[in-house]
């Protein structure tokens, strides 16, 4: 065993992950089926994976345009730098679903929301792969794959990005 195995406990195998993320999508299209287009905005790193497997899923499952953009900022400064996105895609009146591998705090995805609430837009709605609910914002996720229930020790880690690793992990 190395290391890494023995530090960390996988919650879900790539197959389960894979199965929350199609449920997922399901839900955005049952939620979403009057539109014609929507936006998913993935949050730098395993959220923007974990947007990617979305439009993905819901190219499969859905005559949606679904058009994908990265949100790039430093999650870990208090004085935010801006939030960087494709200005190519326009914004404006559409909807937007964020996308984000874990909602702890809330204040990530607070953030993320930073650059929406300068435009008029039809709904912004929240998805993650898990949700720790150690809600610290006034953030909810309206699309979430695992609820699961940490200590404040404990990290949850999400991946999506390396196939060999695939999965959700408690550290």
């Amino acid at each position: 065993m190395t290391e890494s195995t023995i530090s960390k406990r996988q919650i879900l195998s790539p197959l389960q992950t894979g199965q929350k993320i199609r449920r997922i999508a399901f839900e955005i299209y049952e939620h979403n089926f009057e539109e014609t287009s929507i936006i998913i905005a993935g949050i730098a790193g395993e959220g923007y994976a974990f947007a990617k497997r979305l439009v993905a899923e819901l190219a499969d499952i859905s005559p949606l345009n679904v058009q994908l953009i990265e949100l790039r900022f430093d999650k870990h400064i208090h004085f935010q730098s801006p939030i960087i996105f494709d200005n190519e895609v326009q914004v404006e009146n559409q909807v937007i679903i964020i996308a984000d591998d874990v909602l702890n705090t809330g204040r990530t995805l607070a953030f993320a929301l930073e650059p929406f609430l300068k435009v008029s837009m039809k709904k912004v709605q929240v998805a993650v792969v898990v949700d720790r609910s150690h809600h610290k914002f006034p953030i909810h996720a309206d699309y979430v794959g695992y609820a699961l229930s940490t200590t404040l020790t404990e990290h949850v880690e999400v991946v999506l990005s390396r196939p060999e690793e695939e999965g959700v992990y408690l550290k």
